[in-house]
């Protein structure tokens, strides 16, 4: 295609944007909705497929010591956690050592949470003989003095399970639908573009115009249409999830598991977003072209 002939689809494709007016919008809404929910959907997906990695690999027992406990109270508890049955290794991490391992992980922002404002605990790591045993000793080290909490992959999986399979059922079934609509719209758009140039296309046939050559306008609109819709979920999505990483990091963390870092996955997760835009307006074009255009 010369560059010439590319601009003019290209005008030709905004002028058909403005001429549709409310009907462009709504195809535009309708797309900016689907795209905002895509984009929530796919982020909780790829977390949660994080996290429980994240469990997979956790053998271990994380014992969280109470605030206010002296060192001689937690010499003693390290020794009663020694003592237990099916304990390899005690390995002791203070509050200020785990803030370390935040700020090491998700950057100096958390330096602000040093001294009593530091939100963490003391830490006993416990390894077990055999990952089976990891559940019968964090129940025997929770019932101990000087135990606030303790914590293994295996505890919160069951329930990250849970919510991640209701989250995919429901939000794949939702997603289809709002993807079905967006594209009606869209395709709805392109049919108010068609009949309003049918004698324009008449013409164009007459002098000899290929049938590639009176598609092109119509697939570009419609991928504008998807284009145009994908800004605001970008946006909403990318300053939404650098929020709740920033929020959630230190609980998360005090836990033993993270979440994926802004930078490439944002710009993965957006880039998605951006092509599943461009292809429903596409598929919109062509359901119209299809039904309205005959060629």
């Amino acid at each position: 295609m010369k560059i010439r002939t590319l601009k003019r689809h290209l005008n030709d494709s905004f002028k058909s944007l403005k001429r549709n007016g409310w009907m462009s919008i709504a195809a535009v809404s309708a797309v900016t909705v689907t795209l905002l929910l895509v984009g929530i959907f796919f982020a909780m997906i790829f977390n949660f497929n994080k996290i429980s990695q994240d469990i997979e690999n956790d053998v271990h027992v994380r014992v969280m010591i109470e605030r206010g406990t002296t060192s001689k109270q937690k010499d003693q508890l390290q020794k009663k956690l020694e003592k237990m049955a099916s304990v390899k290794e005690v390995t002791y991490s203070s509050r200020k050592k785990e803030l370390n391992k935040v700020v090491g992980s998700y950057g100096q922002s958390f330096k602000m949470f040093t001294g009593d404002d530091n939100p963490l605990y003391d830490v006993y790591t416990v390894s077990t003989t055999k990952p089976s045993q990891t559940i019968k000793v964090a129940k025997q080290a929770k019932k101990l003095k000087y135990v606030y909490d303790a914590t293994y992959g295996g505890n919160n999986a069951k329930k990250l399970f849970k919510v991640m399979s209701s989250v995919r059922k429901w939000g794949v079934g939702f997603t289809l639908l709002l993807l079905f609509v967006a594209v009606f719209l869209i395709s709805n758009t392109i049919r108010i573009t068609i009949l309003s140039r049918r004698d324009e296309i008449g013409i164009m046939r007459l002098v000899g115009a290929t049938n590639s050559y009176i598609r092109w306008p119509f697939l570009f609109e419609g991928a504008w249409v998807g284009l145009l819709g994908v800004i605001i979920p970008i946006i909403v999505i990318d300053l939404g999830y650098g929020w709740v990483y920033r929020h959630m990091a230190l609980s998360m963390a005090s836990a033993g598991y993270s979440m994926l870092k802004p930078g490439i996955f944002l710009f993965q997760l957006d880039l998605t977003m951006a092509v599943i835009g461009i292809v429903i307006g596409a598929l919109g074009s062509v359901i119209s072209m299809r039904r309205f255009l005959k060629i």
